[in-house]
């Protein structure tokens, strides 16, 4: 076996899946792992990125922007990879968002998100439009989940770094759709990550379990009725995975199981292990009508499918819900009936009412924050070629944001992005950053540069070089001269940016992204 998973774990696997099935699973410990490459349609569409990458791609059946890839072919290591055009995800990990059914202009959380990859996917399925707020409670983590938003091209994501219950206390009841990737014990990943077959505790069954549903009740708060939620671990354990979701449709039995096909690739819940579980003393006894609506659960299998280990659930509230005591305190002032616009009328006011007060010189800090998201406007102006971009100017950290929520509503909460990063100003002016360069297309840019992948001087760009490039090479606007800031890009798709000046394109790609 080439990866050596605990024994403790394989005797509890032989006594759930019985000998015949648990010959097959243990058997796959000796099949390699499967890599995986998801296409950013926020960039390209797939038929275009089947034409345009040089790598062998085979499709994943459960995402059809999946494609498994061959990890000696090292995607990371091209020009592409760096503007954006692919993610590289282990192919069980995208099933999940595929289950959230996601449509452009609703409202989505990722409420576990980082390092981001199933994020950068929902914002391509959400197309610009509606948002995304993406979180980590973990603070560190969400340097990561932050990094991607911005590599991958999202311009309506916030980024946070907060608890699930402070999350569901400023924004009760305001999510369409809502994805747990819930931390777990991870068995599923034993033979992706052999450091954690090693590290593996059987404690951390029932520690990850109580986490679990603290976190699904804190998404029950967050849901707009007729909302959906996607529960997901990469977990093979019942008490992390049908039993998680059963201790929550007792709880709130305005929820239900969609129930999930099962076919070749995924394979029904397990409600007999929950019975396998009290018999054990290990777990409760459900009713009946709860225990079987687990069926309706799915599972992915290393020894059924290629890919890892993985445990899906789709939970959908049914008409009203009800609020429990401990959100009540901010529900009036953070309603989601601003969809009607009452609250959000209220809100922008009085935030109409302060601007006012302090373009009457009262509030300096106001006045200079006026000032600076006036130079963000004037950059616009000069520099770019798009109408108005989406999303509310403001001003975060010293740093200008387009957002798509108004700046209130993240008030309280440790925000890491609150929004489209696009600058910094300095003496009057902003320097763009980079965000706002990969989330642009080449018509949007005043000065654009266009490097071919093929001729290594897009490397040599990512690298931090310094380019000769002559005048002519700049496309530039009708107004505009080639001298100023200019889009890089690499086959037509967005890299960072340049300054251009007498012959001379002075390189502003970030150091702490650049080719390695």
């Amino acid at each position: 076996m080439a990866v050596q998973p605990p024994k403790v774990f394989l005797e509890r696997m032989q006594e759930l899946l019985g000998q015949e099935e648990y010959a097959a699973f243990v058997a796959s410990y000796d099949n390699p792992r499967f890599a995986g490459i998801r296409v950013n349609t926020l960039k390209i569409d797939p038929a275009a990125f089947r034409e345009a990458v040089p790598f062998e791609l085979r499709p994943i059946p459960w995402c059809p922007t999946g494609y498994y890839v061959e990890e000696q072919v090292k995607p990371g290591k091209h020009p592409y990879y760096h503007a954006g055009l692919y993610y590289i995800q282990e192919p069980s990990a995208m099933a999940p968002v595929e289950l959230l059914d996601v449509t452009p202009g609703e409202r989505v959380l990722d409420l576990c998100a980082a390092p981001g990859g199933k994020s950068t996917q929902i914002a391509a399925k959400l197309q610009g439009s509606g948002m995304l707020v993406t979180n980590d409670i973990n603070v560190e983590r969400t340097k990561a989940l932050a990094k991607n938003i911005e590599l991958y091209g999202v311009r309506n994501a916030v980024v946070l770094a907060e608890s699930p219950e402070r999350i569901a206390r400023a924004f009760p009841y305001f999510f369409d759709k809502i994805l747990i990737d819930a931390p777990c014990s991870g068995e599923g990943m034993f033979r992706k990550d052999e450091d954690m077959a090693r590290l593996w505790e059987p404690e951390w069954v029932q520690k990850y379990a109580g986490m679990q549903r603290e976190i699904l009740k804190s998404a029950a708060a967050l849901l707009a009725p007729g909302g959906r939620i996607v529960y997901s671990t990469c977990t093979f354990a019942p008490e992390e995975n049908e039993a998680s979701i059963a201790e929550f449709l007792l709880e709130y039995p305005e929820f239900r199981v969609v129930p999930l096909e099962s076919d070749s690739c995924i394979s029904s819940g397990r409600p007999e292990w929950l019975t396998w579980l009290a018999e054990r003393g290990e777990g409760r006894s459900y009713p009946p009508e709860v225990g079987a609506q687990t069926a309706g659960c799915g599972r992915l299998w290393p020894h059924k499918v290629e890919g890892e280990g993985h445990f899906l659930a789709v939970l959908e509230r049914q008409g009203e819900g009800t609020a429990r005591p401990w959100e009540l305190a901010e529900v009036l002032d953070n309603s989601p009936t601003e969809r009607d616009g009452g609250s959000r009328g209220k809100r922008d006011a009085r935030h109409q009412t302060s601007r006012s007060r302090s373009g009457a010189g009262r509030d300096p800090k106001a006045v200079n924050e006026q000032e600076i998201l006036e130079s963000w406007r004037v950059f616009a102006q000069e520099q770019l070629q798009a109408g108005e971009l989406p999303g509310e100017p403001l001003l975060f950290g010293g740093n200008v944001y387009l957002s798509p929520l108004a700046k209130e509503r993240l008030d309280g909460l440790k925000v890491v992005r609150p929004g489209w990063y696009v600058g910094t100003v300095k003496n009057g002016r902003l320097t763009p950053g980079q965000p706002l360069a990969t989330a642009l297309s080449p018509v949007e840019a005043a000065r654009v540069l266009d490097l071919a992948a093929s001729d290594g001087e897009a490397v040599r760009y990512l690298k931090g070089e310094t380019l000769q490039i002559e005048a002519e090479r700049i496309r530039c606007r009708e107004d505009v001269n080639p001298k100023g800031y200019v889009l890089v890009t690499v086959d037509g798709y967005s890299l960072g940016w340049g300054k251009w000046q007498d012959g001379l394109l002075k390189n502003e790609y970030p150091a702490g992204w650049r080719w390695t």
